[in-house]
């Protein structure tokens, strides 16, 4: 995986950015027209979910804004970029030949990353930037290009945007609140957005021969090229991104497509994941006990559930001091902990792949304190278990629907963990997107305590904490004072001799956790710290009183 781009600097001022971006000013003016003045935030957040007919712009990187509007039921999601009118196309490609012809003189990068100076030293040398309206015989008389400010601009942003950005794409790559782009053929492409789900754009594959040209350049940039020989590929995008290639109409009727499940840069934290909804603070604190502990976790749910975001977001709760392995097909898990061993799997030729199986065989043999496992799908879940059952905690997400349908995958083909081993496991939480209030939102649907195997029925014992009320869009709270977990494990282990204690711990942890959303500590890092503050100094270190 590259090196990630530094961000553009964001214009968060509207009237500063009509007065800065001309392209900006001149969309505002003709859509006003049409639907009424679009307002402008300089930041989204879930809350205008409820907005009926949304029509606003912000801001996703200068010189970029995004004008979200809904018609005829639909919403849209038109990027406002600058455009290159036919002088400007002309300049702009007398400029790309000189440059081709003096590139010699600069060193070639590594990185692409690395292009972007030495792409803009070559332009500068090249232009110049004069008057609105250049003097015919200045122009004639000057060796170098002679561009007004505009021209400037707009020519720097194509030549960043389409040597080192991700072209046409790029838009959507610096929006934050992107999580999905789909591609399904020639035409418009669509996106999953977070505030504003399903959105369809106005970036666009005219025919099969740019869609085409453009998926070869991006794929043989990323190093897993497409061809006719090689048409399904996965691969990584600079930034973190999974982009899936399918290249052909044999295969893709429509043309060629791929989809990018977008990469964060900060992961969510858990307060955010509370304040949201998809668990209950309640829920949070008993996770906190849990990993703190080290119980072995499984986080379940359909695709695009939210699995690794709550994965991620509860690995705040494990130890600071803790050693954590990280092992994953692709890197999507991020931990704050300073000894952490981030592996991920190497598909190459046969003889030199490295497999989930030799990864977590691997993390085994240097004794870590916790197991992350991306994903667990074939026979690496048999290691995991065994790592359990050696004493090492494993926190993994797993496709299933229900606490059944998880055990039914794990002990058939071609996981095979025996049944008798499956009460290594402690908590199973089962996560959905559920229809709710007329929006997709992902809600926590169950917890589930693994109590053991009861090898009379050859069946294992389960016990439910925790369960979603879809009526009142509520957790409800079945373990208390009947919580498997929490009184035989967790309370012996924090050396409590009343097991019932434990619950006035649990209820401590909530109110940390609902008074840290109060207070908005959203960010990643900052619950981390607070949390870390926490387990080393206690309740002093808060910045509240509970």
């Amino acid at each position: 995986m590259g090196m990630r781009r530094k961000k553009p600097p964001i214009t968060k001022d509207f009237q500063v950015a009509l007065q800065k971006f001309p392209h900006l000013r001149e969309y505002v003016n003709q859509v006003t027209a049409k639907y009424g003045e679009p307002e402008f935030y300089p930041e989204l957040d879930r809350s205008m979910k409820t907005i009926p007919n949304p029509n606003l712009i912000y801001p996703v990187g200068d010189p970029l804004f995004v004008h979200i509007y809904k018609k005829e039921g639909e919403t849209f999601y038109h990027v406002i970029e600058p455009t290159m009118s036919e002088e400007v196309q002309k300049l702009h490609d007398r400029i790309m030949d000189k440059m081709i012809e003096i590139a010699h003189r600069l060193p070639v990068p590594d990185r692409i990353e690395d292009a972007e100076p030495i792409l803009l030293e070559l332009f500068n040398e090249l232009v110049e930037v004069g008057d609105s309206k250049p003097n015919p015989i200045a122009k004639a008389l000057s060796s170098k290009i002679i561009l007004t400010k505009e021209q400037y601009e707009t020519i720097k942003y194509f030549l960043i945007r389409n040597r080192v950005g991700y072209g046409k794409l790029e838009p959507l790559f610096n929006d934050p609140y992107l999580e999905d782009i789909h591609c399904v053929g020639v035409g418009n492409i669509s996106c999953i957005h977070k505030v504003f789900e399903m959105v369809r754009t106005n970036i666009n594959f005219p025919n099969d021969l740019v869609l085409n040209k453009y998926m070869l350049e991006t794929s043989e940039r990323v190093e897993r090229p497409v061809s006719d020989a090689n048409s399904v590929v996965d691969a990584i995008m600079p930034d973190g991104s999974r982009v899936n290639f399918i290249y052909g109409r044999e295969i893709s009727l429509e043309g060629s497509s791929f989809t990018v499940r977008k990469f964060a840069e900060v992961p969510v934290s858990i307060t955010q994941v509370v304040s949201w909804g998809t668990m209950s603070a309640e829920i949070a604190a008993y996770l906190w006990l849990m990993l703190e502990n080290g119980m072995n976790i499984f986080v379940c749910g359909e695709t695009a559930s939210g699995k690794t975001t709550t994965l991620n977001a509860s690995a705040t709760f494990i130890k600071p001091e803790a050693k954590v392995y990280t092992v994953e097909n692709t890197p999507e898990v991020t931990m704050p902990h300073e000894t952490w061993q981030h592996l991920v799997t190497r598909e190459a030729k046969k003889e030199t792949d490295v497999t989930m199986f030799d990864l977590l065989l691997a993390a085994l043999r240097s004794r870590p304190n916790y197991i992350i496992v991306g994903e667990i799908r074939g026979e690496e879940g048999n290691v995991a278990f065994q790592a359990m059952q050696t004493g090492h905690p494993v926190m993994s997400t797993f496709h299933a629907g229900s606490v059944h349908s998880m055990i039914q995958r794990l002990t058939g083909e071609p996981i095979n963990v025996p049944i008798a081993f499956i009460d290594n496991l402690n908590v199973v939480l089962i996560q959905q997107a559920v229809a709710h209030g007329g929006h997709f939102v992902r809600r926590v649907l169950s917890v589930t305590e693994i109590e053991r195997y009861y090898d009379v029925a050859n069946k294992v014992i389960t016990r439910q904490v925790f369960a979603w009320d879809p009526v009142e869009d509520k957790h409800r709270f079945r373990g208390l004072y009947n919580s498997y977990l929490l009184e035989k494990k967790i309370a012996a282990i924090l050396g409590y001799e009343d097991t019932r204690e434990i619950y006035k711990e649990l209820d401590k942890r909530r109110r940390i956790i609902e008074k840290m959303v109060e207070h908005k500590i959203f960010n990643y890092f900052d619950v981390w710290e607070l949390l870390k503050r926490y387990h080393l100094e206690g309740e002093q270190a808060l910045p509240f009183t509970i």
